[in-house]
């Protein structure tokens, strides 16, 4: 197997998940959708997040963006109420808990 068959068993659009231990947890309060992005809105519960992580539900999406009182932030820390501008459609439910990976 060369190099460019990685690439080859690549589906579009979809986010795989590398690192084998959460780096935290978000719990979502809220989902809207803006120009085709997913907006996934709510508390960062465990850790620290920052754009070019991944976040797991059943499905994972890449958190392209991070957004607080709406402004782009760096990074957020836990406590924090913060806008996840997600690239992939992970669709959760409010309520639910889910684990943020380093990419």
């Amino acid at each position: 197997m060369g190099l460019f068959d990685i690439f080859k068993k690549r589906e579009k659009g979809k986010v795989e998940i590398f690192s084998r231990k959460p780096v935290g947890k978000f719990k979502v309060k809220e989902v809207f959708e803006i120009f085709e992005r997913e907006v996934v809105v709510g508390e960062v519960v465990e850790g620290v997040i920052y754009p070019g992580y991944k976040i797991k539900g059943e499905r994972a999406a890449l958190i392209r963006e991070i957004q607080k009182e709406r402004r782009g932030i760096d990074f957020a820390l836990e406590y924090d109420l913060v806008a996840l501008v997600l690239e992939g459609k992970l669709s959760p439910k409010a309520g639910e808990i889910l684990e943020v990976y380093q990419s």
